[in-house]
């Protein structure tokens, strides 16, 4: 052997001795993870600092990891819980603690013309993230904030595609004006959300209470809802695909009259005919209702740099509704872009254009007028669809024509283009100083147009042929500029915004109605030979504003925010042209103390006090004018010329309605925010409030506009929550409940009864001292054994048959005592189950749709309720007989006023999130699969189609009416999310 062979033996000897030295030294670690309720994490990562050793927790939390250097630092963490690093000192054993990363409170929250964190606020601010939003597919924006927010109500008016939806913030707050809130889109207010796509859509904070909306001075009466759209999220660009296909029904139907029952209740009516004409066997429910469909489809694209950051999307929206014929389309297309332009200087823009259309069904109106839900339930079975000439069928004894008349024999529709944007400016003019300059603009453009057959239905041959285009075009801006001053010295901490606003809207409609078409070959006006009307009209209405704000804190403890804005209208009077809108809260971080600061339980505790004033402009414009009216025609000389006539009288101080409120607050946690809690109590009263008040008959008017009357609201509500299990399993809870009482405190000592229903009188009274939404009408006492007839109770307690005016009274309430909400989220591994309830409690209902399907007056097919209908002398029965032409047994009365309280399944989600072994091999980022269902379940004591409708929309005052209206429907969706 020689020298170098025995160098390199020896250095291999040496260096497997070197080897198993070092490996000898290494020290096995163990221990187990768990949570702060001592449950196992399985799956947690444990690391080397430093290195890439490390090593995964089982299914029991425990872990075993090999370490060299007994100064190691391990590192434990999984996700959504905090990382904790823990030394090795020569240890053997080490156990590990992981408790939530709860950073709800350092969460920023968009407000009036800036941003704040969350654990600053001193008003009442509910905040919506997107993660709150992500398993709801829905189409407009207002399911998106149904049950997510305290004192916010959601009011579905129906269930059509693309039917707008009414939000109320803290109640209803006026009569005449409007009550919605407003909206304000990356700074550009708005009033119309159904062609927001709730895809973009980052995070929604609602302003609820006068403190929190003063800085929006005359448009925050009724609260404000502030829409935050998304942003680049990475340095990397980050592609998004996201689609799913929804099928819908009808949830529920209701029982008729088959055609010998029908033939039998006629007769008794003293109606007959040859029924060997009608033996049809037709249900006109299943004809009318439909399996709908719908389809959603949206990409994007976003990404961030040092100095750039971008958003670009697009997406399309279908729906085919539960009801035959209706139908709804969106194209969304979306730009978000922001620029540093340099250390000072940076610009940005927000841009969207949609593309909506939809057909509308006619509801909330019988077959007579061509309501295709009453038609469903009131045409009888014992006619087909299509008479042998292919028009449509009426009722034997009835022109009424079935309801396919109104859903395929009319040709309609509307479609409109929007473009909503902005650009915004801001500039560091020095360490303390910020100003903002924001141009925006929301213009958009609507037609609707219709066609009616001149041959297949009666009402076309009547007018032989009809067709309607009405446009609309709507131009809007607000330029704004702030200045803002921010200043921290020592325990000190305040900011200060002062600026200007300017807005200014513009609205044009016109409308021409063409009759006489001699073919249906060309269904546009200009083929009727007919001029019927024609219309066409202009307005404008400007605001300017000055506004200002001061954030004030003290040792981070106590809290002070105060707001001013002045407003001046153009729809007011010179003499009350501005209003003056200020407010000031106040809080104090009570955990914050030194009692509290070191507490194992009390994470957070916040008090907070508020009080501010706000205005509502939503009324006509040009109201305080003395207006001309046209069509007053004037003999001269033996002639009638045109003419014009006063029509409004001149009243040049009209001003503001005024919402005075105030608030108290508590915002507590515990263990380390594991338990939310939110809760609130306010007291909101609107003044001056804008009715068409009666006049002395000497000024030669008998109403105008005027500012008479006061509403008030009071209520409490409270948010809760909780994390329940935070490991391997996760479970999340949420629980809100609201109480409002409403009532009208002052209305110039007068009544107002309103909505004639059914040719049956008024439905609804307003009157001091009664909520808004009040039911009028009689007290039913039951059915005359003898004659059948109904008998009432009169206003001293008295049975009669023949019930006068004065017998009328309050006979229900549309308010909820309270609405809820409980929203339940599981996780284990890849799985996700949503399970999201929502409910009132104590609201009525006014079920016209009886009203005509038990009235028993005329040839309408009738519910099977009248099955027991009283017949005979000696019969015991709460259905009065059948009457021809008589409605003193169907009059608006406790009879037809149903509990509409409801709890409903509103969405149920079920996802799989492949893990990351899968979506790197796929070279995927994320891949998600869900089904979700929505109103699964309603659990109701209510008759009707659905107990969360309303026939008059989103009516101040009439609430809670059915009147065959288009009720919500079941849907069961399947998508996928996708990204990379």
């Amino acid at each position: 052997m020689n020298l170098t062979s025995q160098k390199i033996k020896f250095l291999s000897v040496l260096f497997t001795l070197v080897s198993f030295t070092m490996s000898s030294q290494d020290k096995t670690v163990k221990g187990a993870v768990k949570d702060a309720f001592g449950i196992p994490i399985p799956g947690a990562s444990v690391l080397i600092k430093n290195s890439q050793s490390g090593a995964r927790t089982d299914v029991d939390g425990s872990y075993a990891i090999e370490v060299a250097d007994k100064n190691a630092i391990l590192v434990f963490s999984y996700l959504g819980l905090k990382t904790v690093e823990i030394p090795v000192n020569g240890k053997t054993v080490i156990n590990a603690t992981l408790v939530d990363d709860v950073q709800t409170l350092n969460d920023v929250v968009v407000i009036g013309y800036g941003t704040q964190k969350k654990k600053d606020l001193t008003g009442s601010v509910s905040l919506i993230k997107s993660d709150d939003l992500k398993n709801r597919t829905n189409t407009q924006i207002g399911n998106l904030i149904q049950g997510q927010a305290t004192g916010v109500q959601v009011l579905n008016s129906s269930g059509k595609p693309g039917q707008g939806l009414s939000i109320r913030i803290r109640g209803t707050s006026s009569i005449l004006s409007g009550s919605e809130p407003l909206y304000v889109v990356d700074g550009v207010p708005t009033t119309d959300t159904r062609s927001i796509n709730p895809a973009d859509v980052e995070s929604i904070t609602i302003l609820k209470d006068a403190a929190s909306a003063a800085i929006y001075g005359a448009s925050g009466a009724n609260g404000v809802v502030l829409l935050t759209t998304k942003k680049g999220t990475s340095s990397k660009p980050r592609i998004t695909y996201e689609t799913y296909t929804g099928f819908s029904e009808a949830w529920k139907t209701l029982p008729v009259l088959n055609g010998e029952q029908y033939r039998d209740l006629v007769e008794e009516l003293g109606l007959s005919t040859d029924w060997n004409l009608y033996n049809k066997n037709t249900d006109w429910q299943k004809e009318i209702f439909q399996t709908g469909h719908s389809s959603s489809h949206q990409v994007s694209i976003g990404g961030k740099s040092n100095d750039t950051n971008y958003y670009l999307s697009a997406g399309y929206l279908s729906q085919d509704g539960a009801v035959r014929s209706s139908e709804m389309k969106r194209l969304n297309y979306k730009i978000n872009l922001d620029q540093k332009v340099n250390d000072w200087l940076s610009v940005g823009t927000r841009i969207a254009y949609t593309k909506y259309s939809d057909v509308d069904i006619k509801d909330n109106t019988n077959v007579n007028s061509g309501g295709v839900l009453l038609g469903s339930l009131t045409t009888p079975s014992v006619i087909g669809i299509y008479n042998a000439n292919g028009s449509f069928t009426s009722n034997p004894f009835q022109n009424w024509e079935n309801p396919f008349a109104s859903t395929d024999g009319l040709e309609r529709g509307f479609k409109s283009t929007r473009f909503l944007a902005n650009l915004f400016l801001q500039a560091k003019l020095s360490k303390d100083f910020t100003f903002k300059t924001n141009y925006g603009i929301d213009n958009s453009s609507g037609v609707y147009e219709s066609f009616l057959d001149p041959f297949r239905t009666g009402y076309g041959k009547a007018l032989k042929g009809q067709a309607i285009r009405n446009s609309n075009q709507t131009d809007y801006f607000i330029f704004d500029n702030t200045l803002t001053y921010a200043k921290t010295l020592k325990s000190h901490k305040f900011d200060a915004l002062v600026g200007t606003v300017i807005q200014k809207f513009e609205y044009e409609n016109s409308s021409i109605e063409t009759r006489n078409f001699a073919s249906a070959t060309i269904q546009t006006p200009n083929n009727g030979s007919e001029l019927f009307a024609a219309t066409a009209n202009k307005s404008e209405k400007s605001n300017t504003a000055f506004i200002s704000r001061v954030n004030y804190s003290f040792d981070d403890k106590y809290l002070l925010t105060a707001n001013f804005r002045a407003d001046g209208s153009s729809v007011f009077g010179p003499n009350n042209r501005w209003g003056y809108f200020p407010s000031v809260s106040v809080g104090w971080k009570v955990s914050k103390e030194k009692f509290l600061e070191d507490s194992k339980y009390i994470s957070d505790l916040k008090l907070r006090m508020s009080y501010g004033i706000v205005g509502n402009d939503q009324i006509t414009n040009y109201a305080y004018l003395g207006r001309i009216g046209s069509g007053a025609n004037y003999p001269i000389g033996g002639t009638t010329q045109p003419g014009t006539f006063p029509s409004t009288i001149e009243n040049l101080s009209l001003k503001w309605e005024e919402s005075t409120q105030a608030n108290v607050g508590v915002d507590f946690e515990l263990f380390n925010g594991r338990i939310r809690l939110t809760a609130d109590a306010y007291t909101k009263k609107t003044t001056d409030l804008l009715l068409n008040a009666p006049l002395p008959t000497t000024s030669g008017f008998d109403k105008a506009i005027q500012n008479v009357g006061e509403v008030q609201n009071r209520g409490f509500e409270i948010g809760l929550k909780t994390i329940n299990f935070n490991s391997a399993f996760k479970w999340e809870s949420g629980f809100n409940i609201s109480f409002n009482k409403n009532e009208v405190r002052y209305l110039v000592g007068e009544e107002l009864k309103l909505e004639n229903i059914s040719g049956r009188g008024e439905a609804i009274l307003v009157k001091e001292g009664l909520p808004l939404g009040s039911f009028f009408g009689y007290v039913f006492g039951g059915v005359d054994p003898a004659t059948g007839n109904s008998y009432y109770i009169d206003k001293n307690g008295v049975s009669t048959f023949t019930p006068s005016e004065d017998d009328r009274r309050v006979i229900g309430d549309a308010n909820a005592d309270f609405f809820y909400s409980v929203n339940n989220t599981f996780s284990y591994k890849s799985l996700s189950l949503q399970v999201f309830l929502e409910g009132s409690y104590g609201n009525d209902m006014l079920n016209a749709t009886r009203i005509e399907t038990e009235g028993m007056i005329d040839a309408k097919n009738q519910s099977t309720a009248v099955l027991d209908r009283w017949r005979q002398p000696g019969d015991i029965t709460n259905i009065p007989r059948s009457t021809f032409g008589n409605t003193d047994n169907s009059r608006i009365s406790t009879r037809f006023i149903e509990d509409a309280s409801y709890l409903r399944f509103k969405a149920v989600s079920l996802g799989y999130t492949f893990n990351e072994t899968i979506t790197d091999k796929l070279n995927l980022e994320n891949l998600r699969f869900y089904v979700t269902g929505e109103n699964l379940i309603t659990i109701t004591k209510y008759s009707g189609f659905d107990p969360e409708v309303n026939a008059f929309g989103g009516s101040n005052t009439v609430r809670g009416v059915d009147y065959g209206t288009y009720p919500q429907s079941r849907t069961i969706i399947f998508g996928f999310n996708v990204s990379f």
